[in-house]
Protein backbone atom coordinates (compact mmCIF):
# COMPACT_ATOMS: atom_id res chain seq x y z
CA UNK A 1 0.00 0.00 0.00
CA UNK A 2 1.24 3.64 -1.45
CA UNK A 3 1.19 6.04 1.60
CA UNK A 4 0.97 9.10 -0.81
CA UNK A 5 -2.54 8.74 -2.64
CA UNK A 6 -2.82 12.06 -4.50
CA UNK A 7 -6.36 12.68 -3.50
CA UNK A 8 -5.88 15.76 -1.44
CA UNK A 9 -3.64 17.28 -3.27
CA UNK A 10 -6.73 19.52 -4.22
CA UNK A 11 -7.26 20.66 -0.49
CA UNK A 12 -9.63 18.06 0.84
CA UNK A 13 -9.46 14.96 2.73
CA UNK A 14 -12.23 11.60 3.55
CA UNK A 15 -13.78 11.35 6.70
CA UNK A 16 -14.34 8.16 8.08
CA UNK A 17 -17.22 6.61 5.95
CA UNK A 18 -15.91 8.40 2.58
CA UNK A 19 -17.19 11.87 3.16
CA UNK A 20 -14.48 14.56 1.63
CA UNK A 21 -13.89 17.76 3.82
CA UNK A 22 -11.42 20.84 3.08
CA UNK A 23 -8.13 19.93 4.94
CA UNK A 24 -9.52 23.14 7.17
CA UNK A 25 -12.67 21.77 8.38
CA UNK A 26 -12.94 21.71 12.03
CA UNK A 27 -13.36 18.22 11.94
CA UNK A 28 -9.77 18.04 10.46
CA UNK A 29 -8.83 20.71 12.98
CA UNK A 30 -9.98 18.27 16.20
CA UNK A 31 -8.91 14.93 15.21
CA UNK A 32 -5.12 16.53 13.83
CA UNK A 33 -4.55 18.27 16.79
CA UNK A 34 -5.86 14.74 18.76
CA UNK A 35 -2.65 13.26 16.60
CA UNK A 36 -0.24 15.95 17.45
CA UNK A 37 -1.27 15.64 21.16
CA UNK A 38 -0.61 11.91 20.54
CA UNK A 39 2.63 12.67 18.77
CA UNK A 40 3.74 15.04 22.00
CA UNK A 41 2.90 11.87 24.67
CA UNK A 42 4.95 9.58 23.09
CA UNK A 43 7.81 12.32 23.50
CA UNK A 44 7.13 12.32 26.99
CA UNK A 45 7.23 8.10 27.05
CA UNK A 46 9.98 8.56 25.59
CA UNK A 47 12.01 10.26 28.59
CA UNK A 48 13.66 8.49 31.29
CA UNK A 49 11.01 8.30 33.49
CA UNK A 50 9.09 5.50 35.76
CA UNK A 51 8.02 2.88 33.55
CA UNK A 52 4.45 3.33 35.40
CA UNK A 53 4.14 6.48 33.97
CA UNK A 54 5.51 5.00 30.73
CA UNK A 55 2.65 2.15 30.43
CA UNK A 56 -0.15 4.68 31.77
CA UNK A 57 0.95 6.62 28.69
CA UNK A 58 0.76 3.81 25.87
CA UNK A 59 -2.92 2.93 27.04
CA UNK A 60 -3.95 7.20 26.72
CA UNK A 61 -2.22 7.17 23.35
CA UNK A 62 -4.47 3.74 22.78
CA UNK A 63 -7.88 5.63 24.14
CA UNK A 64 -6.08 8.99 21.85
CA UNK A 65 -6.37 7.06 18.65
CA UNK A 66 -10.45 6.24 19.70
CA UNK A 67 -11.16 9.88 20.48
CA UNK A 68 -9.24 10.22 16.75
CA UNK A 69 -11.43 7.52 15.22
CA UNK A 70 -15.02 9.17 17.00
CA UNK A 71 -13.68 12.57 15.38
CA UNK A 72 -12.89 11.64 12.23
CA UNK A 73 -16.50 9.58 11.50
CA UNK A 74 -18.99 11.48 9.71
CA UNK A 75 -21.84 11.11 11.53
CA UNK A 76 -24.66 10.83 8.58
CA UNK A 77 -22.39 7.67 8.08
CA UNK A 78 -21.66 6.70 11.27
CA UNK A 79 -24.75 3.70 11.16
CA UNK A 80 -24.53 1.29 7.98
CA UNK A 81 -27.42 0.34 6.11
CA UNK A 82 -27.46 -3.19 8.00
CA UNK A 83 -27.73 -0.73 11.53
CA UNK A 84 -24.05 -1.12 12.90
CA UNK A 85 -21.90 1.00 13.91
CA UNK A 86 -19.18 1.86 11.00
CA UNK A 87 -16.57 2.46 13.53
CA UNK A 88 -16.44 -1.04 14.88
CA UNK A 89 -14.40 -0.70 18.25
CA UNK A 90 -14.27 -0.33 22.12
CA UNK A 91 -15.82 3.74 22.77
CA UNK A 92 -14.05 5.71 25.51
CA UNK A 93 -15.94 4.20 28.36
CA UNK A 94 -15.94 5.78 31.80
CA UNK A 95 -13.48 3.29 33.16
CA UNK A 96 -11.04 5.08 30.80
CA UNK A 97 -11.77 8.10 32.76
CA UNK A 98 -12.02 6.79 36.04
CA UNK A 99 -8.67 5.67 35.46
CA UNK A 100 -7.21 9.03 34.60
CA UNK A 101 -8.65 9.91 38.08
CA UNK A 102 -7.60 7.09 39.52
CA UNK A 103 -3.53 8.10 38.91
CA UNK A 104 -3.88 11.97 39.24
CA UNK A 105 -5.11 10.86 42.85
CA UNK A 106 -2.24 8.46 43.45
CA UNK A 107 0.11 10.83 42.45
CA UNK A 108 -1.47 14.02 44.19
CA UNK A 109 -0.52 11.66 47.46
CA UNK A 110 3.10 13.12 47.08
CA UNK A 111 2.77 16.18 46.14
CA UNK A 112 2.54 19.63 48.31
CA UNK A 113 -0.95 21.28 47.90
CA UNK A 114 -0.78 23.45 45.29
CA UNK A 115 -1.04 27.29 46.43
CA UNK A 116 -0.22 29.07 43.15
CA UNK A 117 -0.05 28.84 39.74
CA UNK A 118 3.35 27.27 38.26
CA UNK A 119 5.30 28.35 35.49
CA UNK A 120 5.94 25.63 32.89
CA UNK A 121 9.61 24.29 33.10
CA UNK A 122 12.18 23.27 35.24
CA UNK A 123 13.50 20.28 33.65
CA UNK A 124 12.66 19.19 29.85
CA UNK A 125 10.81 16.34 30.66
CA UNK A 126 8.20 18.39 32.81
CA UNK A 127 7.98 20.42 29.69
CA UNK A 128 7.19 18.21 27.45
CA UNK A 129 4.24 17.56 29.96
CA UNK A 130 2.85 21.21 30.14
CA UNK A 131 3.41 21.21 25.86
CA UNK A 132 1.38 18.19 25.45
CA UNK A 133 -1.33 19.74 28.46
CA UNK A 134 -1.79 23.05 26.37
CA UNK A 135 -2.20 21.16 23.06
CA UNK A 136 -4.90 18.57 25.01
CA UNK A 137 -6.35 22.00 25.87
CA UNK A 138 -6.63 23.07 22.50
CA UNK A 139 -7.90 19.83 21.40
CA UNK A 140 -10.56 20.00 24.24
CA UNK A 141 -11.61 23.19 22.80
CA UNK A 142 -11.81 21.99 19.28
CA UNK A 143 -13.44 19.18 19.67
CA UNK A 144 -15.92 21.20 21.85
CA UNK A 145 -16.46 23.62 18.70
CA UNK A 146 -17.12 20.53 16.51
CA UNK A 147 -19.68 19.00 19.27
CA UNK A 148 -21.62 22.23 19.42
CA UNK A 149 -21.94 21.70 15.50
CA UNK A 150 -22.33 17.79 15.35
CA UNK A 151 -22.35 15.83 18.62
CA UNK A 152 -20.61 12.66 19.77
CA UNK A 153 -19.84 10.42 22.17
CA UNK A 154 -19.92 12.37 25.16
CA UNK A 155 -17.10 10.52 26.96
CA UNK A 156 -14.85 11.47 23.94
CA UNK A 157 -14.96 14.93 24.91
CA UNK A 158 -15.08 13.95 28.51
CA UNK A 159 -11.78 12.23 28.38
CA UNK A 160 -9.66 15.16 27.13
CA UNK A 161 -10.87 17.35 29.64
CA UNK A 162 -9.22 14.88 31.95
CA UNK A 163 -6.96 14.16 30.28
CA UNK A 164 -5.38 17.65 30.48
CA UNK A 165 -5.84 17.42 34.30
CA UNK A 166 -3.92 14.16 34.36
CA UNK A 167 -1.05 15.64 32.50
CA UNK A 168 -0.63 18.21 34.84
CA UNK A 169 -0.43 16.41 37.58
CA UNK A 170 1.75 14.17 35.84
CA UNK A 171 4.10 17.45 35.12
CA UNK A 172 3.71 18.38 38.82
CA UNK A 173 5.06 14.36 39.75
CA UNK A 174 7.75 14.20 37.29
CA UNK A 175 8.75 17.76 39.01
CA UNK A 176 8.98 16.34 42.46
CA UNK A 177 10.19 12.81 40.77
CA UNK A 178 13.20 14.78 39.32
CA UNK A 179 13.84 16.90 41.90
CA UNK A 180 13.27 20.19 39.60
CA UNK A 181 12.28 23.43 40.45
CA UNK A 182 8.26 23.99 40.67
CA UNK A 183 8.19 28.25 40.21
CA UNK A 184 5.59 29.44 41.09
CA UNK A 185 3.46 32.59 39.46
CA UNK A 186 3.61 35.24 42.00
CA UNK A 187 2.11 38.23 40.39
CA UNK A 188 3.89 41.97 41.03
CA UNK A 189 1.42 44.12 42.80
CA UNK A 190 0.62 47.64 41.74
Amino acid sequence: MKIYTKTGDKGTTALFGGTRVPKHHIRIDSYGTVDELNSYIGLIRDQEINQLYKDILIVIQDKLFTVGAILATDPEKAILKNGKERLNINKISDEDIVLLEQEMDIMNQDLPPMTHFVLPGGHQTVSFCHIARTVCRRAERLASALNDLEPFEANALTYLNRLSDYLFVLARKLSHDLQADEVKWIPEKK
